[in-house]
């Protein structure tokens, strides 16, 4: 017997909503921000259950871009209060830049590799299976983005 949508919804919320929110939370230092994007995955999930192979897979790579256009939207916000307060930005490389910041500023084929890997702990196989990547290639973009990382760290020290 199959299950209904809602009764696998249901599972899938009991299961990895906790895991999921908390993910989001080391991200972003924000309770309410991290469980409303957590939330937004499901939501989002739950349009396209029966189009999607691997459910939990999808809500980690759905709730990275929600963090990275939250990002965004809070840079941008920054950005513009600096310009009404007459405020010249910080000179890029002053100061010690958050890792967050240095992720958030790496190229999406880059960004979300080390999202899923180092801060979601998927295994390299599902990341090469969630991206339609080849294993290698995943593996290369995780150096890349570690040589990128260390760079800029090695450049506020």
């Amino acid at each position: 017997m199959r299950l209904s949508d809602d009764a696998v919804a249901a599972e899938l919320f009991a299961a990895h909503y906790g895991r999921l929110a908390g993910w989001c939370r080391r991200l972003l230092d924000d309770d309410n921000t991290a469980s409303e994007i957590a939330m937004e995955a499901f939501t989002r999930l739950l349009g396209r259950l029966r189009k999607v192979d691997d459910p939990v897979g999808y809500l980690y790579v759905i709730a990275a871009n929600l963090v990275r256009d939250h990002w965004r939207k809070t840079k941008r916000e920054r950005d513009g209060m600096r310009v009404l307060q007459h405020e010249r930005p910080a000179e890029h490389g002053s100061g010690d830049p958050e890792l967050r910041g240095l992720v958030e500023q790496l190229p999406e084929r880059l960004r979300i590799p080390v999202l899923l890997y180092y801060y979601a702990g998927f295994p390299i196989g599902d990341i090469a299976r969630l991206t339609n990547r080849p294993t290698g290639t995943v593996k290369s973009d995780l150096f890349q983005a570690r040589a990128v990382l260390r760079k800029a760290l090695e450049g506020t020290r």
